[in-house]
């Protein structure tokens, strides 16, 4: 390791604490620039020890089909919602599913649990200690919950395997 991979852990990280602290400030003075600067340098080496690695991406274009189909699914989910509140109370059927996990890493985990608190009608509550188990909230459970597990599965989870490589 050079010394300036050890100085620069994570160099995207300090040039934006750079100039998230200059645009703090309100200010390109030569004093903001160095405190700036050596903020940029100091808080990744000391939360370096805490980082956790992560799944690299092995198949960055699919990102862009997995936040297309992620959008689109919140802007029909926000309509079914919408409709569904709108609507006779009773009609509505809360519940929770327990969605088993096939991802080995917690980013790839996060990222599924982040997209499916995202849509609209659902909410990721917990992952279970061996991170085998999503926990699920569904506005409106389905007669047989298995649709719902199917649905995050294949839709979320199976391109997140693909774009993860896992």
């Amino acid at each position: 390791m050079n010394i300036v991979s050890k100085l620069l852990p994570t160099p995207l990280h300090s040039l934006m604490l750079l100039i998230v602290w200059l645009a703090l400030n309100a200010s390109i003075g030569v004093g903001h620039i160095l405190l700036g600067t050596a903020l940029g340098i100091i808080i990744p080496l000391l939360c370096q020890p805490l980082r956790m690695p992560e799944a690299p991406v092995k198949r960055p274009l699919k990102v862009f089909s997995y936040i297309g189909i992620v959008l689109k699914d919140i802007l029909v989910a926000n309509v079914q919602v919408a409709l569904l509140v709108v609507g006779p109370m009773r009609k509505i059927k809360p519940g929770f599913v327990a969605v088993p996990l096939d991802l080995p890493n917690i980013f790839p985990i996060t990222v599924l649990a982040s997209t499916v608190t995202m849509t609209p009608g659902t909410l990721s509550c917990e992952i279970s200690s061996d991170r085998n188990w999503l926990y699920v909230h569904v506005l409106n459970m389905p007669d047989d919950e298995q649709e719902v597990i199917d649905f995050i599965k294949q839709r979320y989870e199976a391109r997140i395997k693909e774009i993860f490589a896992c």
